[in-house]
């Protein structure tokens, strides 16, 4: 094998991994976690809120 050979091989690994990604990412099976973890971050501010009501009282 020469050194086309193997860089072939190397590019047609990579743009199958990426495909699988890809395929991961947007799948439905997926979409409840992804939503989840999106809203994590709006998690935390009804915490802060919730710890802020209770100092005032």
């Amino acid at each position: 094998m020469d050194i086309g050979t193997i860089h072939s091989i190397w590019t047609l690994i990579l743009f199958g991994s990426f495909i699988g990604i890809v395929l991961w990412a947007y799948s439905k099976r997926q979409k409840s976690r992804f939503d989840e973890a999106a809203n994590l971050v709006f998690a935390d501010e009804e915490q802060d809120m919730a710890t802020r009501e209770n100092d005032r009282s």
